[in-house]
């Protein structure tokens, strides 16, 4: 999706950003951006480790039904 934007297209971005939120609230919404990746990355990286628990788990119901 964002393969065709190159440093023009996020000076451009940045610029907008700017005229639009002020430079005030850039830092708080760059934080907020930070901490809601950082929380969605835990939480992708927790069902991950999950996984191999949850095949095993399967692997052992199948193996009890035979």
């Amino acid at each position: 999706m964002f393969n065709n934007v190159g440093i023009s297209g996020l000076i451009i971005i940045l610029a907008i950003a700017l005229i639009v939120f002020g430079p005030a609230k850039l830092p708080q919404l760059g934080r907020a951006f930070g901490d809601t990746l950082r929380e969605f990355r835990n939480s992708t990286k927790g069902i991950a480790d999950d996984e191999p628990e949850v095949k095993s788990n399967i692997i052992e119901l199948e193996q009890t039904k035979n």
